[in-house]
């Protein structure tokens, strides 16, 4: 008897099968995945690699244009020496596929003992940017250490090219030079103003390696050649640059001022023969000093000038005929009020004077009256014209422009107080740029320091054309001009100046006043230092010093400004800053050979009737009034 028994149930399950599936199809997605990484970005790294391997690339540093003075004397340049640096990521890579990796720190101590660096401190610095492709780690090393390292044969590190900027001549023109950072790039004055022009633009190169690292080659495709940067030729002559620093920095020690500034101008070209602040600093290590030391206080810092500012109201003045030089003001007391009741006072009390003894004897109370007369609306563009309250243009960072209130500003007492040079600032450039206007006959130059750039033939390309006279502006008409010249010479000689024409027994002969040899015209200036809300100091003052000369032609324009001097030693800008600037004249003409002045013509008789204890010997030169040649051993070079 047959029993039929149910048919073998099926194994087959549909979960299964899709679990199956998909890891199939997972497995063919991670193929497919990682044969197209293989294929583009995983090959385009072993290509990289690859590259990396076989060839090294190089920054070719660009090389640093030089800065000439005006007769082609280097004052800033550069010098090549080697760097070392580090590409981390290379290293790393290197040392983890040869499995020295344990060795590292002790290749980078040995690397570390040349380069007189702290190996725990360099390998962490290493390790830090183990991402990095260049890491520069020493500079400026010597011929001998960079040897030394390439022998060590470490990977990743290489030699490199640096320049290194240099200044031979010192700390001379430092204010006008400015300085470089470490990374080269400008740090303050021309180097900073100029900075991409003398930069240049880097080059570069791939150098094609063998195995052991050894350049085989590079091709045209692979390099790029540096364009080095630009000379600049200045204006300013190092002679006389050293001359004024020298003498500044003497009278500022003398009369104990913590700081001054002079300036020497060609008065009818503009240029900038010497710039020179105290204290000063060393380009080579800009770093090392303050940002206050480092500012270039002559075109920066603006102050009130004082009485160095009358001779920019008497000069309109006559231009406008609202005096003449004869003329004689009613002076009558050492102190004078002003039709609102302000009192005005002189220094010294000398009765009636003409407008001539106002400028020679800086009479505060002749100069009221004077711009009492004259009135603000012509007196603040008379000032303007000149200069004051502009940039002058100098190619130097961060000229002030000064300061001048608009004439709606100026109240009842603006009038007496421009006349004595207070409510309004100057800096010490605008008023050389301004007294040049009496030394050339009547036209304000344009400011220039810099002369031209070098082309790769070596030729000066001149960046700025001389100036053409007749498009410029003219303060005051050639006849006044001449006019205060020839007042402002009777400053040295019988006015508050006079101090700078008397020898002094015993002296040495570069001590001779140089009105022995040349005549010299200019205005003196000292006014009370302002202290905010607590209103004028009584004991700290800027003592100030215009001049020029020779009086029959003049060659060179001087402006030296001495802050707070010690009042127990001077105060006076006669005393503090004329002598000084005096002297720089003196020893400028003679480096220049400019043949001496003979004696001055007296003053006009309808002036001279009327002069404050005139004697007209004082325009004899002595008897052994040097001529040519005696003239520059008389004032050998100081020091």
């Amino acid at each position: 008897m047959f029993t039929d028994t149910p048919a073998q149930s099926s194994s087959f399950s549909p979960l299964r099968a899709a679990v199956l599936f998909g890891c199939i199809a997972v497995g063919l997605l991670g193929l497919v995945a990682r044969v197209a990484y293989l294929q583009t970005y995983g090959r385009q790294q072993q290509v990289l690699r690859a590259d990396r391997q076989h060839h090294q690339g190089e920054v070719l540093p660009a090389r640093r244009g030089s800065i000439f003075d005006a007769n082609g004397a280097l004052i800033a340049g550069s010098v090549q020496d080697c760097g070392v640096y580090v590409d981390p990521h290379f290293m790393h890579e290197q040392y983890q596929e040869q499995n020295r990796f344990n060795e590292m720190d002790k290749d980078i101590a040995r690397l570390a003992n040349l380069l007189e660096r702290e190996p725990m401190a360099l390998s962490k610095l290493i390790s830090d940017e183990s991402q990095q492709r260049f890491l520069r780690i020493s500079e400026a090393v010597d011929e001998r250490t960079a040897q030394a390292v390439k022998a060590l044969k470490l990977p990743g590190v290489g030699l490199m090219p640096m320049n290194r900027r240099v200044y031979p001549m010192g700390s001379l023109a430092a204010h006008i030079i400015g300085g470089v950072q470490p990374d080269q790039i400008g740090l303050d004055g021309l180097e900073m103003k100029y900075d991409k022009l003398l930069a240049g633009k880097d080059g570069y190169q791939r150098i094609l390696k063998d195995a052991r690292r050894r350049g085989l080659g590079v091709s045209e495709d692979d390099y790029v050649e540096p364009q080095h940067g630009q000379h600049l030729v200045l204006t300013i002559d190092a002679n006389m640059q050293l001359i004024a620093e020298q003498e500044l920095a003497a009278a500022c020690k003398k009369f104990r001022s913590d700081k001054g500034e002079v300036i020497l101008l060609d008065p009818y070209t503009g240029e900038v023969l010497a710039l020179a602040d105290y204290p000063t600093f060393s380009p080579q290590a800009p770093s090392d000093s303050k940002p206050d030391v480092r500012r270039n206080n002559a075109l920066v810092s603006p102050y009130e000038p004082g009485s160095a500012i009358k001779p920019f109201i008497v000069g309109p003045a006559l231009t406008q005929q609202v005096t003449t030089a004869s003329r004689v003001w009613p002076i009558n007391a050492i102190s004078w009020a002003t039709p609102y009741g302000r009192r005005i006072t002189d220094t010294h009390g000398y009765g009636p004077l003409t407008t001539w003894d106002v400028l020679v004897k800086s009479s505060n109370i002749g100069m009221s009256m004077l711009s009492e007369q004259m009135g603000n609306a012509r007196l603040h563009p008379a000032l303007v014209s000149f200069g004051f309250g502009k940039r002058s243009g100098i190619e130097l960072p961060g000229e002030d422009p000064g300061l001048i209130n608009p004439l709606a500003r100026w109240g009842s007492h603006s009038t007496e107080s421009v006349a004595q040079g207070y409510e309004m600032m100057v800096t010490p450039l605008q008023l050389a740029r301004a007294f040049c206007v009496y030394a050339n006959g009547g036209y304000l130059p344009p400011i220039r320091i810099i002369k031209g750039t070098v082309d790769p033939n070596g030729d000066i390309r001149c960046r700025n054309a001389a100036p053409d006279v007749s498009t410029l502006s003219r303060p005051v008409t050639p006849e006044a001009a001449m006019q205060i010249r020839r007042i402002l010479a009777d400053v040295p000689l019988r006015g508050t100046a006079s101090g700078i024409s008397h020898p002094i027994a015993g002296t040495k002969t570069y001590d001779v006043p140089t009105w022995y040899i040349w005549n010299i015209f200019g205005k003196t200036g000292t006014a009370h230092i302002s202290e905010g809300k607590a209103g004028y100091s009584g004991t700290r003052f800027n003592s100030t010093f215009l001049g020029a000369a020779p009086y029959e032609k003049p060659r060179l324009v001087v402006a030296m400004t001495l802050h707070d001097p010690d009042r127990s030693i001077a105060h006076y800008g006669g005393t503090v800053s004329a002598p000084a600037s005096a002297r720089i004249l003196g020893r400028c003409l003679a480096y220049l050979q400019v043949e001496p002045s003979p004696e001055l013509e007296p003053p006009p008789a309808e002036v001279m009737a009327h002069l404050v204890n005139f004697d007209p010997k004082i325009y004899q030169k002595p008897a052994n009034h040097p001529t040519g040649g005696e003239a520059q051993a008389r004032l050998n070079v100081r020091h």
